[in-house]
């Protein structure tokens, strides 16, 4: 398969993770901290950002595990610590993107007050990812 026809097809899955990771949030319901259940009213910025966050994290996973097979798979042709560096990175990076979507955290039963493990796993991944950055950079 060419580049081109490649990269269509990337965008083409991005763009089908965005828009079902987006219709996903239209029905989570998002509500501000002390505004109880049943009480109608417009969407404001809170389901906004919710929305857009989820539908970046979700592009973010789709792209990340592409970018992780790939560096699988040039891991195992070249067997060098540096592609197994590069698998690692790749792999925090993913996990930060799962663990950041708010359509997880809800799906784990957290909402905007009290998000449990959710607080402090994406930093986590972040670090991960950033000492291994840090160890192939030196």
């Amino acid at each position: 398969m060419n580049q081109n026809r490649l990269m269509s097809w990337i965008i083409l899955g991005s763009l089908i993770v965005g828009t079902i990771a987006y219709f996903a949030t239209q029905n989570a319901g998002y509500e501000p901290m002390g505004i109880g259940r049943g009480i109608h009213r417009e969407p404001g910025d809170l389901e906004i950002y919710y929305s857009m966050k989820a539908v970046l994290s979700s592009v973010n996973a789709f792209l990340l595990s592409i970018i992780l097979l790939i560096y699988i798979r040039v891991y195992n042709d070249t067997g060098l610590n540096f592609s197994l560096g590069l698998v690692i990175f790749s792999v925090a990076l993913l996990l930060y993107a799962i663990t950041s979507n708010p359509l997880l955290v809800r799906v784990a039963g957290f909402m905007g007050q009290g998000l449990g493990p959710f607080a402090m796993l994406p930093d986590l991944f972040t670090c991960i990812a950033s000492f291994t950055l840090l160890y192939l950079s030196r």
